[in-house]
């Protein structure tokens, strides 16, 4: 990982992090242990309160940052993300690897990336060789995966930029028999599906990872899930990607997204599964 993050210090329900040159207060549920560091805290730069939004720094100032190969333009969204997602770091890794082991594929099988947010999952894979369908519901979040395409030098890379909903769009390419290689889900807890549907990762997950497994015409080269949401934690997303797959729970690989501060900190930030495993690797 490059010098671009650090996570300072976690705890009392929150956390400290430092983005290239700005430090960020946030919260962070699961930091339930006290604050190793509190005189850490007073270097924040941007502090965030649900019931008060961003103090400090100008929030409107977008700044950019530097992480795994990539560079990334970041600012204080209303939610109190900044558009990042560092405990996915080793994911984009583990992708890279898989285009650089596999080859860069055949154009009309890209991988595709859904609920692709700001890009970081699509960049790791163009910047490897491969062609990425990156979609994504909202059209602020695509523009802002395209900058941080620009700013990392991968604006030229195959990538079709997709604003839709994730459910219709992977129905649709199912009806015109498009293919697919590999495929990444970053699915949300709760939203809005197309027509105004509410979206539950509850109800909804299954079909959708059974959906787009059907898009590789047979078992993809490669899968990954991930999520931040409660109750759904590595076994439980290894054991529905496995069903997806057609296989045993003990085929995917998969395990907790966790930071650990410069304080000695851990922070754990939601849950992975990805197939294939190391031992499974062709």
């Amino acid at each position: 990982m490059d010098d671009g993050y650090q996570l300072l210090d976690a705890g009392d329900g929150r956390r400290l992090e430092r983005f290239g040159g700005v430090v960020a207060d946030r919260p962070a549920p699961s930091a339930l242990e006290p604050r190793r560091d509190p005189d850490a805290w007073r270097s924040a730069d941007l502090v965030f309160s649900r019931a008060t939004g961003w103090t400090g720094r100008n929030p409107d100032d977008p700044w950019t940052v530097r992480l795994e190969g990539l560079t990334f333009e970041l600012r204080a969204t209303e939610s109190g993300q900044l558009g990042l997602f560092p405990e996915q770091a080793p994911n984009w890794r583990w992708l890279r690897d898989q285009i650089i082991m596999r080859g860069p594929g055949e154009p009309n099988r890209p991988v595709l990336n859904l609920f692709g947010y700001t890009g970081a999952a699509t960049l790791a894979m163009a910047s490897a060789g491969a062609s990425v369908a990156h979609v994504d519901g909202s059209r602020p979040a695509v523009g802002w995966a395209r900058r941080n395409a620009l700013l990392s030098g991968l604006a030229d890379r195959p990538v079709r930029w997709l604003v839709d909903d994730a459910e219709a769009f992977v129905a649709r390419e199912r009806r015109r028999g498009r293919r697919y290689r590999g495929v990444v889900l970053d699915p949300p807890s709760y939203g809005h599906g197309a027509g105004g549907h509410a979206w539950r990762l509850e109800e909804r997950l299954a079909p959708l990872l059974e959906a787009c497994v059907a898009l590789s015409a047979g078992t993809p080269d490669f899968a990954l899930l991930t999520a931040h949401t409660a109750g759904f934690g590595a076994e439980r997303l290894a054991e529905q990607l496995a069903v997806a797959l057609g296989r045993q729970a003990a085929d995917v690989e998969s395990g907790e997204m966790v930071l650990v501060a410069l304080s000695g900190a851990r922070l754990a930030l939601g849950a992975f599964a990805r197939w294939p495993r190391p031992a499974d690797r062709r």
